[in-house]
């Protein structure tokens, strides 16, 4: 199993205000050996989602049957506390 770094991406979603507010999150992307069975790469994902606060972005099966992976989560930044 081979983990790239993570690195965040804004992305920006409109609201009902009119206003478009910026959501920002990370990606970390997997890339899983064909040899990992389904039932194997469902439960690493479902523990990455439940301990890590992850969702599923994508799954590409490529030709040779290895899974690239990519999931996401919101980056949620603190406000500074005002006196």
């Amino acid at each position: 199993m081979h983990v790239t770094p993570l690195h965040t991406t804004p992305t920006r979603r409109g609201s009902s205000g009119g206003a478009t507010r910026v959501t920002e999150y990370e990606f970390e992307r997997l890339t899983l050996s064909r040899d990992f069975s389904k039932s194997f790469v469902t439960r690493l994902l479902v523990d990455r989602a439940e301990r890590g606060g992850w969702e599923l972005d994508r799954v590409r099966v490529l030709h040779d049957g290895t899974r690239k992976v990519v999931l996401r989560r919101k980056i949620i930044r603190q406000r500074a506390a005002y006196a």
